[in-house]
């Protein structure tokens, strides 16, 4: 009896309880629950804003596409155009030519508007780009930032610190700084000059076809 009575209790009778899955941390704490049903909403909003944003991205580059398909074939058919009309004035009489290359302005000043509208229409479809490519990018960052806090929080369950991680999102966002380098030339200045230089030469040919 003294011998049973000193035997050390089995290791079977002593239940360790075993830590709970942080899932089921978070969902018997209201408020680590409600934040995490709270992100997941916003992190679903942000990726349709994402979507979103390519898709008008995708649009606006369809739009810029189309303007210079519009340029290249506005100026293309007036001078062919312009070509065949002093070709015929030419073989008819020499002295409509001269009346011809007087009137010149005409289409010099309707080439110069439209192609001045065709830059100007340009330049701001890729101003538009630019910055919603900039929005984009911001959305982005903001849902790898929800996404990692999220992550953080389904892992460490009750551990997770809201006061801090919640604090350190805010001033992630708020403090968020563009490490970009500042261009001096942009494509779209690379653009606008270009079509600047052939609206230009558009204007010497068209000269050269009335009056030569």
């Amino acid at each position: 009896m003294a011998e049973n009575s000193e035997n050390p209790p089995s290791s079977s009778s002593i239940m360790v309880p075993k830590p709970r899955h942080p899932l089921h941390q978070i969902a018997e704490t209201p408020t680590h629950k409600l934040l995490l049903k709270q992100w997941l909403k916003e992190e679903e909003l942000i990726l349709n804003r994402v979507s979103f944003k390519e898709s008008q991205i995708d649009s606006v580059r369809r739009e810029i596409t189309q303007l210079y398909v519009f340029f290249f074939l506005f100026h293309s058919i007036s001078l062919l155009l312009l070509f065949n009309h002093a070709s015929s004035v030419s073989s008819a009489a020499a002295a409509a030519s001269s009346a011809s290359c007087k009137r010149s302005w005409i289409p010099l000043l309707s080439s110069l508007l439209c192609s001045m509208g065709i830059v100007w229409a340009v330049r701001y479809k890729t101003d538009v780009e630019s910055h919603m490519e900039k929005l984009l990018e911001r959305e982005k960052e903001d849902g790898k930032l929800l996404a990692k806090c999220v992550e953080e929080l389904k892992k460490k369950g009750l551990e997770f610190d809201l006061l801090k991680e919640v604090d350190a999102l805010r001033r992630a966002k708020s403090l968020r700084v563009e490490s970009k380098a500042v261009k001096k030339w942009s494509a779209r200045d690379f653009a606008t000059l270009f079509f600047f230089t052939v609206a230009c030469l558009v204007l010497g040919l068209t000269r050269v076809i009335l009056c030569s």
